[in-house]
């Protein structure tokens, strides 16, 4: 006779309905998870924080100044099949001064000049003119934008931006400078301040002896790899005769043109080192014999050797840009005036999201979706706001985004609460679902169309328009991928009875 155990039975798994649902469901608690570390970013301390927050405000809001430059240069367009580099040369050397091939149809005269003047100076070196435009190409853009942030930054200013105005043919006609907690006469100070540029050589062992200043560079190139592909980096630049006599009696006197090794030439701006390096032996011998106007500064090879030609660049400028500009329109907000701004754009964000759950409360007069939803709302500007301590600053645009991100947001919420309810409660499951994904298909389709149409505020460097742009495209993102999800569960849960 055999006996046989019985095996006990299994313990049914707890499931759970109602808000203990809610709160186990992963997308819910991604969301709380998120809210949570956006309110760490936005309150706890850290950086150099001025204020109750951590959040970024722009000229509007927290008083400053902006200035417009505008470039006193032309890109000229010249015939297919002519020669870039030499109609180049022609042209700088009829208008007298520096223009550099930005493609193989197009020129950049780094004057002002007329049609006329360019037209001419054009069909001198025997090329077709086939159109100009003020303006500079898009490495020379980029140079501006580096020299004036590394400026601005310098000088211990804080909470710049640097656009360069880009048309869509890719020629920048504009630079604009914001500058938050600057008055305007500082603004425009600082935007001129050219820094003191000194060229030394070394004497005996830490000693240096002065050779020439600034003034005596008359150009800077930029950054170009010697020999051409090499992938070794280095600017070149032209010193006037004055200069380049100094540099000669220098090397000569201290040794150098004998023994480089021991004479390096090393170069300060504002009393700060920037570059050291002996001569080489070629230059060595050239100085020994005749002063030397063209000079290279090699910075080293690979993407380290690109970045310290990029720096040595600016400061052979010292602060110095690669063409004139004039004031092309400025402005500014006191601080006063911004803190004003903020209680104001406070209280219309607190009056929308009134509104916003009044119209809610009128339309379904049911707590529980009604809470659920203003929550939800109000969870995604959290993270919205989290997310811009580190990316955006605040301005006037960027909170009429938020509010509009607002009431957007409220919107798709109704839409996914109509969608999915029948009768005032949650039908079976499977249909919720169903219908819960044919809402959320909705609000995708809606939200890429939005996407598309700001995303061209953002490329085209309007800089008073970025802001709304992004903080738009964020709050979409954030509600489609996170509190729509989050919300549809919720409202299954609470509502099925």
């Amino acid at each position: 006779m055999s006996s046989k155990k019985s095996s006990a039975p299994k313990k049914a798994k707890k499931e759970y309905t109602g808000w203990p649902a809610v709160i186990r469901d992963p997308r819910v608690i991604l969301v709380l998870v998120l809210v949570a570390l956006s309110l760490a970013a936005i309150f706890v301390p850290f950086g150099d924080r001025e204020g109750i927050t951590n959040l970024q405000f722009g000229l509007d809001l927290d008083g400053g100044s902006w200035i417009q430059l505008e470039f006193q240069s032309e890109v000229v367009t010249i015939g297919q099949g002519d020669d870039v580099t030499a109609v180049a040369e022609s042209v700088g050397k009829t208008l007298d001064c520096t223009v550099v091939p930005i493609s193989l149809t197009q020129i950049e005269v780094q004057t002002s000049a007329t049609a006329d003047q360019l037209r001419a100076a054009v069909e001198a070196a025997g090329a077709t003119n086939v159109g100009s435009e003020p303006g500079v190409g898009k490495d020379t853009a980029d140079t501006i934008k580096r020299i004036l942030e590394s400026k601005l930054n310098s000088l211990g200013t804080s909470d710049v931006k640097v656009n360069t105005l880009t048309n869509m043919d890719g020629v920048a006609q504009y630079v604009r400078i914001e500058m938050a907690g600057v008055d305007m006469n500082t603004a425009q100070e600082l935007v001129g301040t050219q820094g003191l540029f000194e060229l030394r050589i070394v004497t005996t062992g830490n000693e240096t002896a002065h050779v020439l200043y600034g003034d005596s560079v008359v150009s800077v190139q930029t950054p170009t790899q010697n020999p051409a592909g090499s992938n070794n980096w280095g600017v070149a630049f032209n010193i006037d005769n004055a200069g380049a006599e100094a540099l000669q009696q220098a090397c000569i006197e201290y040794g150098a043109t004998t023994n480089p090794a021991a004479h390096e030439l090393v170069m300060y701006l504002d009393g700060n080192l920037v570059y050291s390096a002996p001569l080489s032996s070629d230059l060595a011998a050239s100085i020994a014999k005749n002063p030397v106007n063209k000079l290279y500064a090699g910075t080293g090879s690979g993407d380290e050797g690109k970045a310290q030609a990029q720096e040595l660049e600016i400061h052979l400028r010292a602060g110095a840009l690669p063409v004139q500009v004039q004031i092309a329109g400025s402005g500014s907000t006191s601080a006063v005036l911004g803190d004003y701004f903020k209680v104001v754009c406070l209280i219309a964000a607190i009056a929308a999201l009134a509104a916003v759950a009044l119209m809610v409360y009128l339309r379904y007069r049911t707590p529980e979706i009604v809470l659920p939803m203003i929550a939800t709302n109000v969870s995604e500007i959290i993270i919205l706001l989290g997310i811009a301590v580190f990316i955006q600053q605040l301005d006037i645009a960027a909170i009429a985004a938020l509010i509009a991100v607002l009431g957007t947001g409220i919107d798709q919420l109704v839409i996914i609460t109509d969608e999915v309810m029948h009768e005032g409660r949650v039908p079976a499951q499977a249909l919720y679902l169903k219908r819960l994904k044919r809402a959320l298909v909705i609000i995708m389709t809606s939200a890429a169309t939005v996407i598309i149409a700001m995303f061209p505020l953002i490329i085209m460097d309007l800089s008073t328009l970025k802001g709304f742009a992004i903080i738009s495209i964020l709050g979409i993102l954030i509600g489609v991928l996170l509190t729509r999800p989050a919300y549809g569960k919720i409202v299954m849960e609470i509502m099925a009875k």
